[in-house]
């Protein structure tokens, strides 16, 4: 494994984290394959992973337990622990004393060592001001609750800018891989932000698992022009790790291959280690799901308590995957399995919930619409 430094403080950690947003479930995604789960936190831990990154929403909830589960028996000793104050449950400045509590008795620790304020954007900043947010911040530092504070970022770079300048922050956590060089905080808001000695860690590396498929023969052909052979999912990683900005990489990972081929890729990353011929094969394929991409959804489940019960997330995936990777047969019969239980777009109440909740600021409704009147076959 190799490991880099996080930002000015004098600490080191593994260029792979954990990210446990995507764990293994047996088919709710708020029931997670414990053992499975476990095993596969375990065999990266075991092989230098030292970083984990949860939070209180994620798998309905039950991330931040899973995790303080698999960290017994010594393993909370060998890693730093990431979670997150959930912000859009916040009312008060009492609130958040109530939730880090919380996360403290979930995760089985009297101290979480990065804690982040969740999903922050320009108007969700101001809420923090007016809760007084510095007053939290010193607090739970000063009790030992916290050592590190952090945020991590969906909006555009001017707001990214002004929180990173409004307050001594250790670390931010950005969306960032090789198809979002402009997208949000963006390359600009990696520099800016390292430049002022803050440890960037990225997450969305491979914006869901979209960057991770193979994909079309096409697709396959530019991969196949590179003076190396790699998987699309190491060249993905890869490109994040040559640039010396980033502290760390998160991966959502769902099975032990994927972990697997995970630790493998980071123990050989590096600084500026692609040629100018490998960067320009990762440019090409960029260009290609560009050219291809319906919905920019990174499946991230915000979305998952639609009041009416659609599976927006898996909606996105398949109108992407149709385009991407050339499957809409599979989109299409995908699609009219949903109408035959009676869970596709049709069931919209129009309420609006998934759009106020998209990190993203994504038109979720007119997107439905669009995919249900080209896969419905009506």
């Amino acid at each position: 494994m190799q490991y880099r430094k996080f930002g000015r403080h004098d600490i080191m950690v593994s260029a792979l984290g954990f990210g446990c947003m995507r764990l293994p479930t047996l088919g709710d995604p708020g029931e997670i394959d414990e053992a499975q789960a476990i095993k596969m936190l375990h065999y990266a831990i075991d092989h230098g992973v030292n970083y984990l990154d949860t939070a209180w929403p994620y798998h309905r909830e039950n991330s931040e337990l899973l995790v303080g589960k698999a960290l017994r028996g010594g393993y909370r000793q060998k890693v730093f622990l990431a979670t997150k104050s959930p912000l859009y449950l916040i009312e008060n400045r009492e609130q958040y004393d109530y939730y880090l509590d919380r996360q403290l008795e979930k995760l089985g620790t009297d101290c979480i060592d990065f804690y982040l304020l969740h999903a922050l954007n320009g108007k969700r900043w101001q809420q923090c001001l007016e809760q007084d947010i510095f007053d939290f911040i010193s607090r739970a530092k000063s009790a030992g609750k916290i050592r590190y504070m952090g945020f991590s970022f969906h909006d555009e770079l001017p707001a990214f800018k002004e929180i990173v300048d409004a307050y001594d922050w250790d670390f931010c956590q950005i969306q960032y891989n090789y198809m979002n060089e402009d997208y949000q905080a963006g390359r600009e808001g990696l520099r800016y932000a390292a430049a002022k000695g803050l440890a960037v860690v990225i997450m969305e590396p491979l914006l869901g698992g979209r960057l991770a498929r193979v994909g079309s023969p096409a697709l396959q052909a530019i991969w196949d022009e590179a003076p190396v052979k790699r998987s699309p999912a190491d060249w993905g990683l890869r490109w994040l790790w040559n640039q010396p900005e980033v502290s760390l990489v998160l991966s959502g990972m769902s099975t032990m291959e994927q972990v697997e081929e995970n630790v493998r890729a980071a123990g050989e990353s590096a600084v500026d280690s692609l040629s100018p011929e490998e960067l320009a094969v990762i440019a090409k394929a960029r260009d290609y799901y560009l050219a291809r991409t319906k919905v920019d959804c990174t499946g991230c489940q915000y979305c998952a308590d639609c009041p009416a019960e659609i599976k927006i997330a898996s909606i996105f995936s398949l109108y992407n995957s149709a385009y991407m990777y050339d499957e809409h047969q599979r989109a299409q019969k995908a699609y009219q399995s949903m109408l035959d239980k009676n869970t596709g777009v049709a069931r919209c109440i129009d309420c609006g919930q998934c759009e106020a909740i998209c990190p993203q600021n994504l038109e979720v409704r007119r997107h439905l619409r669009e995919f249900h009147r080209e896969f419905s076959g009506k």
